[in-house]
């Protein structure tokens, strides 16, 4: 995937939930994988012609991990010219020495997000922009069916009331194979994860799931998708598409 057919993408995420307005600053969320890095080449891109101004920041939580070094991402944001700030953490050590957390996903998860959106709000932002795609709101939804019997997935805009902020993903129109592509094509300076349990996750269940139906059923993960879009799920803004 080329940088104008994900900008395309984000634009079309933007315009239609209304994640943008007028003199925003918007901080994103940057883990160090591929889908946040790809995130940040996105938001920058759209920066330099979208109609509506706003400024831009990035934001890492380390968790804790021995040998994680953010210094290329640091190198990135610095070549992007966007303030990057490092937020540092303990949580796994919390999660893993102190607590022997058996299935620490969703507590990981808790504190990760409360440390960013602390840490977004110092920084005088007014909106974080995670780096969910295509493939993790149809991966929700089934982990929202199977394990708690609803139909379910995160919304591309939320209102958090407690913390006056607002979270977005402009990359919600993305697949995630299109991620992958831009991320070889132009070279992202990926953090691998130290977590001991990646990839062996309820989420990483779903994904294979989602991969397996659609190679025996082609265009399936797509239909999905739509599913959820004209699925009227509570809390979900109103969708207004954009013709150009």
């Amino acid at each position: 995937m080329k940088l104008q057919q994900l900008l395309s993408y984000t634009r079309k995420a933007v315009d239609e939930y209304q994640m943008i307005e007028e003199g925003d600053h918007i901080a994103v969320g940057i883990s160090g994988g591929k889908d946040s890095l790809t995130l940040l080449y996105a938001l920058h891109g759209l920066k330099r012609f979208y109609p509506k101004r706003f400024e831009l920041s990035a934001v890492t939580v380390d968790l804790g991990y021995e040998a994680c070094d953010f210094s290329p991402v640091a190198d990135l944001c610095r070549e992007l010219d966007v303030p990057y700030h490092i937020v540092k953490t303990d949580i796994a050590h919390i999660l893993f020495e102190e607590r022997k957390e058996p299935n620490p996903c969703s507590l990981c998860a808790k504190m990760r997000k409360g440390a960013l959106n602390q840490a977004v709000k110092n920084i005088g932002c007014n909106k974080v922009a995670y780096a969910h795609h295509k493939d993790d709101i149809v991966e929700t939804m089934l982990l929202s069916l199977f394990f708690e019997g609803r139909f379910y997935s995160f919304s591309p805009r939320t209102y958090l009331d407690r913390m006056e902020l607002t979270v977005i993903r402009p990359m919600m129109f993305v697949d995630e194979a299109d991620v992958i592509g831009f991320m070889h094509k132009y070279e992202l300076p990926v953090v691998k994860s130290r977590c001991p349990i990646d990839g062996l996750t309820k989420r990483q269940y779903a994904k294979e799931l989602v991969r397996t139906l659609n190679k025996e059923h082609p265009g399936v993960k797509q239909r999905m998708f739509t599913a959820i879009l004209n699925g009227n799920i509570k809390g979900w803004p109103e969708r207004i598409p954009h013709i150009r």
